[in-house]
């Protein structure tokens, strides 16, 4: 994973992931990680895993959260 694309998950994705997971509730598990994850985020120096970047990428894409548009011209 790119320094970019955990820039781009961590601040505009996994905040909805985190959103989603704890209103669902079901699985300690899952809380549990993705609370893990974004306070490990914080650290500046924090690299993920192999597994926890495909855990990650697989939260993102089961979860549908969708990619916030930016309107970077006034019309």
């Amino acid at each position: 994973m790119t320094e970019l694309e955990l820039d781009e998950i961590m601040t505009l994705r996994w905040p909805a992931v985190v959103r989603q997971v704890m209103a669902d509730g079901s699985d300690e598990w899952l809380k549990g990680f993705v609370r893990s994850i974004a306070r490990q985020g914080k650290r500046k120096s924090w690299v993920p895993t192999p597994r926890q970047v495909s855990l990650m990428r697989r939260l993102v894409a089961e979860l549908s959260v969708p990619e916030p548009e930016f309107n970077l011209i006034e019309d």
